[in-house]
């Protein structure tokens, strides 16, 4: 799956990454373990585990099995986090994350939107899903506000390493093409 190269909003530019953005994620939200709270991965502890994770992503982009972007403001081009997610036949798993200083801002929602429409745009998918913690609202709103529906709470569903090593219980949100 090929995406735009680039996605613009009102207030935002997203792009897919290249390994030049390793600093800045690590600087911005990569070690940060409150915005990793929720998040599937760990805090990266070093630039190395940065570019680990951005070779793999800028592959997967590259053959097509996913589609990451990351979130800059258009007017100052400051790093506010990242927006993707994997294919899996004719349906796409997104997620996002955003340095602290840019939450409660609608940028979340504002590039899920965009991120949304793209991904919509390519006839191939039919569903894009995502999950969150059903402690983790502020994330249940972003993704109703970026038009997805609560389908249902999915018990010890998921394992989120920075929670604990217990299964926890998640909310599926998803929006299928008409």
């Amino acid at each position: 799956m090929q995406l735009a190269p680039e996605i613009l909003t009102e207030r935002l530019r997203l792009r897919p990454p290249t390994e030049t953005d390793a600093e800045r994620i690590f600087a911005r939200y990569g070690q940060d373990p409150l915005v990793c709270r929720y998040m599937s991965w760990t805090p990266h502890r070093s630039i190395d585990d940065t570019l680990a994770f951005l070779r793999r992503i800028v592959c997967e982009n590259a053959q097509g099995s996913s589609a990451g972007y990351l979130i800059f403001s258009r007017e100052t081009d400051q790093l506010f986090g990242s927006v993707g997610g994997a294919v899996q036949c004719m349906r796409m798993q997104f997620g996002y994350c955003l340095a602290r200083d840019a939450w409660g801002q609608g940028f979340a929602t504002e590039a899920a939107r965009a991120f949304v429409a793209a991904v919509f745009e390519n006839p191939s998918i039919w569903r894009i899903q995502a999950f969150c913690d059903v402690e983790h609202r502020a994330s249940a709103r972003v993704l109703e506000k970026s038009g997805l529906t609560f389908e249902g709470t999915l018990r010890r569903y998921m394992v989120l390493p920075n929670l604990g090593d217990t299964p926890r219980d998640v909310h599926c949100y998803a929006k299928v093409c008409a």
